[in-house]
């Protein structure tokens, strides 16, 4: 398995994206968190969902999604004959502000295209262009 595709959560997030992820982790960001919620500057980096067994600062109680799709031996949530499921709905409450509104469309891309496709073609383009509003603004590539 390669990097990205280990570091591609169960619920379709793609952590090697993700801004607190340890490679990508900047020291502003790292300040900013550091300062808005008093998390210790070195607990901040994430190693990805899976390498640290779902728990981080940020989800100290760990994962249920990570936890059901070990229990149901399957990678990802989209390879489960429940998919979708409650673990996937979207965070109205924080939808400005997380990526996790993502991981249904990633799990249908991912399901339709494979991980490897997706990784490579499409997984740093979603976080531009939806999740940080560029087809939601109108904008259009090429």
């Amino acid at each position: 398995m390669n990097n990205k595709k280990a570091l591609t959560a169960p619920c379709g997030i793609d952590c090697f994206n993700c801004e607190i992820y340890e490679d990508n982790l900047s020291n502003d960001v790292a300040e900013m968190l550091h300062v808005k919620y008093g998390w210790p500057k070195e607990e901040i980096a994430c190693k990805g969902c899976r390498r640290q067994d779902g728990k981080h600062i940020h989800l100290p109680q760990g994962c249920a999604t990570l936890d059901c799709v070990k229990a149901k031996g399957v990678e990802l949530c989209c390879d489960c004959n429940d998919f979708p499921c409650a673990f996937l709905a979207p965070m109205a409450d924080l939808a400005a502000l997380r990526p996790h509104n993502m991981k249904l469309y990633n799990l249908c891309r991912i399901k339709k295209i494979g991980v490897e496709r997706w990784i490579e073609e499409e997984a740093g383009q979603i976080r531009k262009k939806v999740f940080y509003g560029q087809i939601y603004r109108g904008e259009r590539s090429g």
